[in-house]
């Protein structure tokens, strides 16, 4: 019930986010789309992937230990931040990239 619980609650917070960026202006330039384009789905990719019970147990990990919260935390977060300063700040987007691994760690019994 706790997993379930928790599940829905990434799956609302990764579609609000996915909702604040489509309702949110767009973009000052075409590169910076093209960055949160290519974020997305590296991001998308990773989830996928987490998802899939074919993924071996070591991919996992390295998603979750590495490849993930790297790409969120120095690229995918400092976008957002400069941005949309009004609809994130570095506390929530932490919060929020802290439920989701701690959701699939949890999932995976994954110790990083």
């Amino acid at each position: 019930m706790r997993s379930k619980l928790l599940f829905t609650l990434v799956t609302l917070i990764v579609f609000t986010g996915c909702s604040k960026q489509e309702s949110a202006p767009p973009a000052t330039n075409s590169n910076t789309s093209a960055q949160f384009e290519k974020l997305d789905a590296a991001i998308d990719g990773y989830l996928d992937k987490l998802d899939n019970s074919k993924t071996p147990m070591a991919e996992r990990k390295q998603i979750l230990c590495v490849d993930y919260p790297n790409v969120y935390n120095k690229e995918y977060a400092p976008l957002l931040l400069k941005n949309f300063p009004q609809d994130y700040t570095q506390s929530k987007l932490d919060q929020d990239l802290k439920l989701a691994l701690d959701y699939y760690k949890g999932k995976d019994n994954i110790q990083c």
